[in-house]
């Protein structure tokens, strides 16, 4: 499959991109990663070795494309923590709604 990464084209397949990752080691996942094989992957060690360039020279959506439509699974970010209550929302919402009467 064709797939452009920093602006070049490359021609990826999914075993190609097994077999370019075989016997390399990952890194410890901090944001997006992918599963290739039975490892997890983070998103820009698989983008530098299957392109053989620069982190800085891609970005994670590009990678991330490429290996959603060659049908590997990508994990995003986890969720982040909803904002904390201020006291005042938190009081309201112990003592709830109003009754119609």
């Amino acid at each position: 499959m064709r797939c452009i990464i920093a602006r070049f084209p490359f021609d990826l397949t999914k075993a190609g991109v097994l077999e370019s990752l075989k016997g390399v080691k990952p890194e410890t996942v901090v944001g997006e990663s992918v599963i290739i094989g039975r490892r997890l992957y983070p998103v820009m060690q698989v983008g530098q070795v299957i392109t053989r360039q620069d982190r800085r020279d891609f970005s994670a959506r590009e990678v991330i494309r490429a290996m959603s439509q060659l049908g590997f699974t990508v994990s995003g970010l986890p969720e982040a923590p909803s904002a904390a209550l201020s006291p005042l929302q938190q009081a309201s919402a112990m003592l709830g709604s109003p009754l119609s009467v």
